[in-house]
């Protein structure tokens, strides 16, 4: 058995302690007064908890399906792999960075809920006033596990697995938990401003779509820029999952089995089915072939558009959104292949542009403060807030690939990205039919 490299016994190090730490800190489940929490919302928030788990292997055969064969397991690894390891990130610090006592409106104090202290199932005035405060925790942490994983379409196939590790966790903590902060927290700055972002538009699409911009230019072009998708069907399977996972993921966000609930549930789903039909006739539209892989991209564009606006929008506005996004979107996929950037899976021109679309519709359409009643404060604070999230994801995110690449190199080689990293990087493969 050959000896182990020195960083992988750094890293389980830094396992055995974080271990250390939960035994040390661990104790019952805080309780206190539970008399306020309400059964049909708290049963609400599981279900909606477990919808959103649900999307991160939905992404994993999404992205896996578009590669190709010989970088299939890889792919969908590195979206499955975050659901561990953002988990203990987030029980650890990340839980309280995000919305731990207000520093100045930044970020959240790492020591207000530091390995889920005082997280218990009492519910919480300014976050969870009718459910257990645990499971606020535990839907936000499947927020912090999707948003990295998305990034990986980026990068796909000519990325080194411990490399992404180390980003994933230096993104999550330094990119994600102050957005979340930011925005979602009452003492955010952004949130103060009167920036709406009902589940996620600039937290999680806009984040990943810089962050993976940023990727695609640090990490350069592949050896084969071209290639056959793996798995159509995989897609069909990964779209379909992430679609029921999205009313989770939009419909949850109203945190009670209430009106506001449904709505978000009914846009989400109006939305999707605008942006998806509104794709595949844009493709037919300018001479090409209606297909598969394009009904499910404009599906999924249209869930993203509608994040940020899904409960503040009518369900005939919603319609629309997915239709701008879908058309927005599809032309910035057509405009990014006539350049030299390659970003594998389109992260970029789908998340990125898709959440910037959602919080622009957002500021128009939405209820009371949107621009077509008038009010032009919140489409302002808009702008500025897609200027200064544009701006820090691309920038922090780009940091961050330098400060890996300082750790650890961020490709593959030349050889190991022919081979294939399923082969070269985790010794596995997926089996092919040879007649295929």
């Amino acid at each position: 058995m050959s000896k182990p490299k020195a960083r992988w016994i750094v890293i389980f190090v830094i396992l055995v302690i974080l271990q250390i730490i939960t035994v040390v800190s661990s104790g019952p489940v805080p309780a206190g007064d539970t008399s306020g929490i309400d059964k049909a919302d708290t049963a609400w928030m599981i279900v909606a908890t477990a919808f959103v788990l649900f999307m991160t292997p939905g992404l994993s055969f999404f992205y896996g399906g578009m590669v190709s064969y010989k970088n299939v397991i890889s792919t969908m690894l590195q979206s499955f792999i975050a659901l561990g390891i953002i988990s203990l990130l987030w029980y650890l610090v990340g839980f309280s960075l995000a919305f731990g006592d207000s520093l100045y409106g930044l970020i959240g104090n790492p020591m207000t809920f530091f390995g889920f202290k005082n997280v218990g199932l009492a519910p919480h005035p300014d976050f969870s006033p009718t459910i257990p405060f645990l499971i606020f925790a535990l839907f936000q942490l499947k927020f912090a596990i999707i948003t990295p994983a998305l990034i990986t379409g980026s990068f796909a196939e000519r990325v080194k697995f411990t490399s992404y590790l180390i980003f994933m966790c230096l993104f999550a903590l330094l990119i994600y938990c102050p957005l979340a902060h930011w925005t979602w927290h009452p003492q955010g700055f952004l949130r103060q401003l009167g920036v709406l972002d009902f589940a996620g538009g600039t937290v999680v699409h806009m984040s990943a779509g810089f962050a993976a911009l940023a990727g695609a230019f640090i990490l350069g072009k592949r050896e084969t820029k071209i290639h056959q998708p793996a798995n159509i069907p995989f897609i069909i399977l990964g779209t379909g999952m992430l679609w029921f996972g999205w009313f989770g993921f939009n419909a949850g966000s109203a945190l009670a089995a209430n009106g506001l609930a449904v709505q978000a549930f009914a846009t989400t789903n109006m939305a999707s089915a605008s942006a998806m039909i509104t794709w595949v006739l844009f493709d037919a539209l300018v001479g090409r072939r209606i297909s598969a892989m394009g009904a499910c991209i404009g599906a999924v564009v249209g869930l993203v558009a509608i994040t940020p606006a899904a409960g503040f929008v009518t369900v005939s506005q919603s319609i629309f959104i997915g239709f701008v996004a879908a058309l927005v979107s599809n032309l910035a996929v057509y405009y990014k292949n006539r350049t030299s950037l390659d970003d594998t899976l389109d992260v970029f021109p789908c998340h990125g542009v898709g959440g910037i679309v959602g919080m622009i519709m957002t500021a128009l359409f939405a209820d009371k403060v949107g621009l077509i009643y008038g009010e032009t404060q919140t489409f302002y604070y808009h702008l500025l807030a897609l200027l200064i999230v544009g701006v820090f994801t691309f920038g922090g995110s780009w940091l961050i690939f330098k400060l890996t690449g300082m750790m650890t190199r961020l490709r593959v080689s030349t050889d190991d990205e022919r081979m294939g990293l399923d082969l070269s990087q985790h010794s596995e493969s997926l089996q092919i039919n040879s007649a295929a």
